[in-house]
């Protein structure tokens, strides 16, 4: 029994005051949402709002001073999606975006007379994401930071003259006696209960359709209410001024609670009494119950009965007001999602006679239930595939009602990974050589885009100049601005070709994608056989088994690609994994970088021929052709002819003393090293000195040994000079890049043996 008694006791405590809290009335309602306006003045669109926002973290965005940016971010949808979830859904950048627009948009208040429609093909896990929505939904409502809040009317038996109660229970007493069958002991447990019931100070009557207790202050009073309430306050001005809170003057009560108001205010004649009959209580959502949330599949039958009603609660109200028609406490299925969520999964079957039965409350925001009008402001959601819009094209006039959401399959292919991490776990990287993972998903991407690309093409005529680094239909391209990253090897003229309109019009292009080529369960089942098959213990998954998976073992999916997409992507992989060893070997002296070009600046001013001393050096500079062409051929690169030199000359010259100079340096006080100028010329110096970086190793045959001895016992019996090299760049390629030494042994074997430095020279 202790036992029991503790069990019992801890689980007591557990329940949250939260969870305990009863009714408040109007006044004391008011006085908390005097105190936390924000959290208090919510409809169900800003509730969903604040859902979605309150589990993403801010978006990143990679280019935060572009000023072409589109502000097309990163969000993590980890918490609202993946955490404390059976299945885990994963939204791609693209998507995520989407979803953050849209409830940007309900929340500024454009979310009247619509249907919500997520539409994608099989397999992209339209299901899954609706139902962890929902989950975290119902959670969040449930807390008091989700918090929505209805009505409850406490309708005063003594306050509206409900009748001597000892002259009533003689009466009742006198009719059973007379009428009641059976003895006079069953008799008169009926007439206790009666004495009992009657005895409640109040009738507690709910408001079916949730309303929010402020909708109860009558339309013509309620900016007047308002206004005196808040007085003059920041919020006050949000209120009366934002379209998010045009509900909050807009809105009616439903038809119970105004005919109840009606009636307490022909008893009171005092608008003031009435709403001391107002309580207030959180709204518990309950999908299982459709309290809040109601969820139809496909197959769900309609129900038979339209009409809902309580008649005990009706005979109550009919005898506390002594007249059967001032109230009528009839509902329908519509009010319990009042304020909430109905949603559909998929439109087929009967979910499409549900979808045209909602044209009517969708356009109007009313519908009969019986011979009464029931206002609904509800959430509509809905899944549906492509093909299914078939179901109601007949329904034109629905359409303008209707906003579609596409999720495709996944574009994203850092999100792709991350799907492959999930389920078979995060320790599959170290089975493969850095990229060679992401890689895989780019094939499983490039099958879900269109082949042909107007906005890349538009924005790059000529893809042939990029041929060493991306595939004729600029998919690879395309992939890495769909994650958000603009590649280093596109040209600076691109770069700034590269405008938010064109940028815009790209986005736009996967409204039109991922809805064809592999699944999401296509892509897991491709996965595993890769996975299963190629990893092995001290061994890691390189280029090569990529490339020979697809056109050996799963060639059905190569027919898939674009004609040279394969070798694309492998010449792609072999220009990054070059940078990334010349990252990794390159020893620079940034002392000496910034003098040179801190001398470059100040030298252009004179004519060749002089000798001065630099104001930010102190060197003495005899100024000559010869001293120019030393650091341009750095800056431009060692083939840039006399003339290319010359003009680059007088074009830094002329910024120099225009913007560097007048603006940076003598108005800004700016050091040379932290202008803007400095800095563009130093990535040009440090980018031309490590393409050169490789080749006096080339030649080197010890070199090339001492990489494959690394590690090893024989790798002490070379020159100092060269095991300090080697064990540079393996440092390096580990630390900055993520390789294993055995990975970076490897992939610095393969850039040697493939001769990959002159290739991309």
């Amino acid at each position: 029994m202790k036992n029991i008694h503790r069990a019992l006791h801890r689980i007591d405590r557990s329940i949250s005051e939260w969870e305990q809290r009863p009714p408040v009335s109007f006044d004391a309602f008011l006085a908390r949402l005097t105190e936390e306006p924000a959290g208090m003045v919510r409809n169900i669109f800003q509730v969903f709002h604040d859902l979605i926002k309150g589990h993403i973290t801010d978006g990143t965005d990679e280019y935060p001073d572009d000023p072409e940016s589109i502000h097309y971010v990163s969000y993590d949808f980890t918490p609202l999606f993946v955490d404390g979830v059976d299945n885990p859904f994963f939204a791609d950048r693209l998507f995520a975006n989407r979803l953050v627009t849209l409830v940007e948009a309900l929340n500024r208040g454009a979310q009247q007379n619509k249907i919500y429609i997520f539409e994608g093909p099989h397999g992209c896990g339209k299901s899954t994401f609706l139902n962890n929505l929902l989950l975290k939904f119902e959670q969040f409502v449930n807390t008091e930071k989700g918090a929505l809040y209805e009505t409850v009317w406490r309708l005063s038996r003594a306050d509206l003259g409900g009748g001597n109660d000892a002259e009533h229970v003689l009466e009742r007493l006198s009719y059973l006696l007379d009428h009641s069958p059976g003895n006079a002991e069953e008799t008169a447990k009926k007439v206790k209960a009666e004495a009992a019931r009657r005895s409640v100070e109040y009738l507690e009557v709910p408001c079916p359709s949730h309303d929010h207790p402020l909708l109860m202050v009558p339309k013509n009073f309620r900016r007047q209410f308002l206004d005196d309430l808040f007085g003059n306050t920041e919020f006050k001005w949000r209120l009366f001024t934002e379209k998010e809170y045009e509900w909050v003057f807009r809105d009616s009560a439903c038809t119970i609670c105004s005919s109840l108001y009606q009636t307490l205010l022909g008893r009171l004649r005092s608008p003031a009494r009435v709403l001391q009959m107002v309580y207030a209580r959180p709204f518990q959502f309950n999908r299982r119950l459709s309290e809040g949330v109601s969820v139809f599949n496909p197959g769900d039958k309609p129900m038979k009965k339209n009409i809902l009603s309580n008649s005990i609660l009706q005979s109550r109200l009919n005898e506390l007001f002594r007249d059967s028609n001032l109230v009528r406490y009839i509902f329908s299925r519509f009010a319990k999602t009042n304020n909430g969520v109905y949603a559909l999964m998929d439109v087929k079957a009967h979910n499409v006679e549900r979808l045209i039965e909602l044209h009517n409350i969708i356009s109007e925001g009313v519908h009969k239930v019986d011979d009464v009008e029931e206002h609904v402001n509800s959430l509509f959601l809905a899944l549906m595939n492509p093909e299914d819009r078939e179901n109601i094209r007949e329904f034109q006039s629905f359409s303008d009602r209707i906003e579609y959401i596409k999720i495709p399959y996944v574009l994203d292919l850092k999100t792709e990974v991350e799907i492959y991490r999930n389920i078979f776990g995060k320790h599959i990287e170290e089975s493969f050589l850095p990229r060679v993972l992401h890689n895989f998903a780019r094939v499983i991407i490039a099958t879900r885009l269109n082949a042909k690309s107007e906005a890349m093409l538009e924005w790059i005529p000529d893809p042939e100049k990029y041929r060493l680094y991306c595939d004729e239909n600029l998919q690879l391209l395309k992939m890495e601005i769909y994650t958000g990253f603009i590649p280093r090897w596109l040209s600076e003229e691109d770069v700034k070709r590269l405008t938010a309109k064109r940028r815009r019009r790209i986005i736009g292009e996967s409204e039109k994608e991922g809805g064809h080529g592999l699944t999401g369960r296509d892509s897991i089942k491709l996965f595993n056989d890769f996975f299963s098959t190629y990893a092995r213990p001290g061994e890691l998954i390189n280029m090569s088994i990529l490339g020979s998976f697809f056109t050996k073992r799963h060639p059905e999916v190569a027919e898939m690609l674009p004609r040279g997409f394969l070798d694309s992507l492998l010449r792609m992989y072999n220009y990054s994994v070059l940078q990334e060893v010349k990252e990794s070997l390159y020893y620079y002296n940034e002392d000496q970088i910034a003098r040179d070009i801190s001398n470059y600046l100040f030298a252009i001013n004179f004519e060749a021929g002089s000798v001065e001393t630099c104001r930010y050096t102190g060197e003495r500079l005899e100024i000559s052709e010869e001293f120019f062409g030393s650091i341009e051929r750095r800056i431009l690169g060692p083939d840039t002819d006399a003339a290319r030199r010359l003009s680059f000359r007088k074009a830094t010259q002329k910024e120099y003393t225009s913007q560097t100079l007048t603006q940076e340096i003598m108005a800004a006080g700016r050091p040379i090293t932290e202008t803007g100028l400095f800095g563009a010329l130093r990535e040009r110096y440090v980018h031309n000195l490590k393409e050169k970086v490789l080749d006096p190793f080339l030649e080197n045959e010890n070199f090339r040994r001492a990489i494959k001895d690394y590690g090893r016992e024989d790798f002490k019996t070379y020159d100092k000079r060269i095991r300090a090299d080697v064990s540079f760049l393996i440092r390096n390629l580990c630390s900055r890049y993520r390789y294993t030494e055995n990975g970076a042994r490897d992939v610095c074997m393969y850039v040697i043996d493939n001769d990959l430095a002159r290739q991309f020279s």
